[in-house]
């Protein structure tokens, strides 16, 4: 349902975690539901915090670890295992401009950041979505207006947001008792 987390003209598509054997090849934590970002040789980039500039790297080879969310990719510029600890927790990044198209009701996670949140009952504005975490179910962290300092997490699926308007800046969620608790 959701693509990925974009900063700027980037979009983060996973986590270097982990060296995978002696000959540089790292493990990458995907945040990403496309898989030939792993997969396609080719250009890529990492950085290790978003106020640095991303550093090219070159795929040469990725794989899937069967069951698990993770690969293993090798990039030319990585030769040996100390290389590869070195980027561990370095973000993995594409441009921008390289959006993969989505299916109707598919939605990149910085489409929804910022988005404001209405009651689809009411119409009243209840706040605005801040976070997006990835778990058994999508949620979004919203911050209500009524309590600033207070974020909710709301399952992001059809039966609790119904709509979805990119173009207005809206988003309406059903609520029910004990929802925005």
């Amino acid at each position: 349902m959701i693509q990925t987390m974009e900063t700027e003209n980037w979009l983060e598509i996973g986590t270097i975690v982990a060296p995978q054997g002696i000959q540089g090849e790292v493990r990458v934590l995907s945040a990403s539901d496309f898989p030939e970002r792993f997969l396609t040789k080719g250009q890529r980039w990492i950085r290790k915090t978003a106020q640095d500039a991303p550093q090219p790297l070159t795929l040469k080879k990725g794989k899937q670890i069967p069951g698990k969310n993770l690969y293993i990719l090798r990039f030319a510029e990585i030769t040996d295992r100390n290389q590869a600890e070195a980027l561990v927790n370095y973000q993995l990044l594409v441009p921008a401009t390289d959006r993969l198209p989505l299916e109707p009701g598919e939605f990149h996670v910085t489409d929804l950041l910022g988005l404001i949140v209405y009651d689809h009952n009411n119409g009243d504005r209840l706040g605005i979505v801040t976070d997006f975490y990835s778990a058994g179910n999508d949620l979004l962290g919203i911050t209500l207006d009524k309590s600033p300092d207070k974020e909710v997490l709301i399952p992001f699926v059809e039966a609790i947001v119904p709509t979805v308007e990119l173009a207005e800046q809206r988003l309406e969620i059903k609520t029910i008792p004990g929802l925005l608790d």
